[in-house]
């Protein structure tokens, strides 16, 4: 019974951290799942990579390894409702675990075309948002270029486990399409193309989960984020930086 529960508690934290989910909710998220399921106190230790568990202070101490980090708030609000639920005595142990598992194996992904279009209508509103002096024209060409600089980040991903090279293969892929726009007269402002299509990849939510983490105090956790999202975000400025050096 306590094994089953540790196992629980490390696949619904593991989840979170994959779903990209603040620290302190997976740490929150862990200790009630722990505690509903019969354990009088719950020792938890969350980091990007890893997590650790025990329950009433004594052995044994579950490890769960965290392979991957994404965005997907589809799985970390589902974490969370399955948690309600077996607190409200709606599921057993044994059905919210079953029930996790499905949650980390089946939960769909909408689909690239669709991914894609988002990034390009993304692109187009932020260099609206961001640009200092917005042309009209060059709203279809900012979404072109994002829509084609997330593709190559979609295809690199895939790819390759290194992040930040399929995010600086992407920023090469804006700066190199923009340019050929702005060179061929389908836009006016390269600048302003740029600024919107690199929108995208700009790893917006990393960057404030590393924030909040360091707020609620797991200063471990979000000084790795942070460090994290200062990466990526010098990899798109390395690719942006290639093609104005070069071009």
């Amino acid at each position: 019974m306590e094994n089953e529960l540790l196992a629980t508690c490390l696949l619904a934290g593991r989840i979170m951290i994959e779903g990209g989910s603040e620290m302190y909710r997976v740490d929150d998220t862990m200790s009630r799942i722990a505690r509903n399921g019969g354990a009088g106190r719950a020792l938890v230790f969350t980091t990007p990579t890893g997590l650790f568990i025990a329950v009433n202070g004594e052995p044994p101490v579950e490890l769960e390894p965290v392979q991957k980090r994404g965005i997907d708030m589809e799985k970390v609000a589902g974490v969370n409702q399955l948690s309600r639920e077996f607190q409200a005595g709606r599921l057993t142990l044994t059905e919210l675990r079953l029930k996790l598992e499905q949650l980390d194996t089946n939960t769909p992904y909408f689909p690239v075309w669709l991914q894609i279009l988002a990034a390009a209508v993304c692109s187009t509103t932020l260099m609206v948002i961001f640009a200092q002096q917005y042309d009209w024209f060059d709203m279809p060409l900012s979404a072109v270029v994002g829509a084609l600089g997330f593709a190559a980040y979609l295809r690199l991903s895939s790819l390759t486990r290194v992040r930040f090279i399929s995010e600086l293969i992407g920023a090469v892929v804006v700066g190199v399409s923009a340019w050929v726009g702005v060179r061929l007269g389908v836009g006016h402002n390269l600048d302003n193309v740029i600024i919107g299509a690199v929108m995208p990849l700009v790893p917006g939510v990393a960057i404030t989960n590393s924030i909040r983490d360091m707020l609620a105090g797991h200063l471990l956790s979000g000084m790795a984020r942070g460090m994290e999202a200062i990466l990526s975000a010098c990899a798109i400025g390395v690719g942006i930086a290639m093609i104005f050096r070069f071009f």
